[in-house]
């Protein structure tokens, strides 16, 4: 039940939604999209950077919940023309994978979920002194399936799907940023969705609030919680979240996340 993002750790931000970024399997996988994502856990600083020399950056998420889920994401994101400090066509392929329980219908059973996901979208990228716009359109393909057979869950089996998603970064002042994610597929209804706030604590490193919202035709979750983004280890970005998940189907619990981008 994680993003498809993304997903069911939920998802996995870009992405990056985050989720990515469908069942409860697909919730699940579409929260790590966020990933956001798709990425969209980095600061954003590299939008604004003098250095160009990069052309493809690759973003790599992972996340588990309390109730029984756990999810994996990649995703590389490049320009098809120019620097990627500029505005411009881009391309990105993103690859997602994880696994989930719930309650099964018989006493005592619980049904096990197993699912990947793959997309690629093109896209185009604005990019400001202080913000950065990203759309994108494309087709992904999710494969999902269970342990046992469960009629009440209508998101299983594999296909494909029209997928969009957006990506906002900006920095409004000089030490706060709000960066945002969505992502929809037609593919089993699947949608994901975060949104983040922060304030600088040190060079380039924002701690505040985060929430997201994900679901499909057999799941609805919602996540609050807090990050901090932009650590840097190398030409490393770091991002941590953690906080309460309510999900329909398992109940409520907690999450965490941990989020990294590297540039080449």
């Amino acid at each position: 039940m994680i993003a498809s993002i993304h997903h069911r750790t939920l998802r996995l931000v870009g992405g990056a939604s985050l989720a990515v970024l469908a069942t409860a399997g697909a919730a699940r996988a579409a929260d790590l999209r966020a990933p956001g994502t798709d990425a969209d856990w980095y600061t954003g600083a590299q939008a604004q950077a003098v250095d160009d020399s990069w052309a493809v950056a690759v973003d790599g998420s992972t996340s588990v919940t309390s109730n029984s889920s756990a999810f994996g994401s990649i995703t590389v994101t490049a320009p098809l023309a120019g620097a990627p400090t500029q505005s411009g066509p881009r391309v990105r392929v993103e690859a997602i994978a994880g696994t989930y329980s719930y309650p099964g219908q018989a006493v005592a059973s619980r049904v096990t979920g197993y699912q990947q996901e793959g997309s690629v979208m093109a896209g185009y990228e604005w990019v400001w002194r202080d913000a950065a716009l990203a759309g994108f359109i494309g087709f992904n393909a999710r494969s999902n399936q269970l342990s046992v057979v469960d009629p009440g869950n209508p998101v299983v089996g594999t296909g494909l799907g029209l997928r969009v998603a957006a990506n906002f970064y900006a920095n409004p002042t000089d030490r706060t940023m709000v960066s945002a994610y969505g992502s929809y597929s037609t593919k089993f209804n699947a949608y994901y969705s975060r949104v983040r706030l922060g304030y600088m604590v040190a060079d380039g490193v924002y701690i505040g609030p985060e929430a997201l919202f994900l679901g499909d035709d057999f799941f609805r979750q919602y996540r609050i919680g807090a990050h901090l983004s932009g650590v840097r280890f190398g030409p490393v970005q770091m991002s941590l979240a953690a906080g309460y998940v309510q999900d329909r189907v398992q109940g409520s619990g907690y999450y965490s996340s941990i989020e990294a981008r590297a540039n080449f």
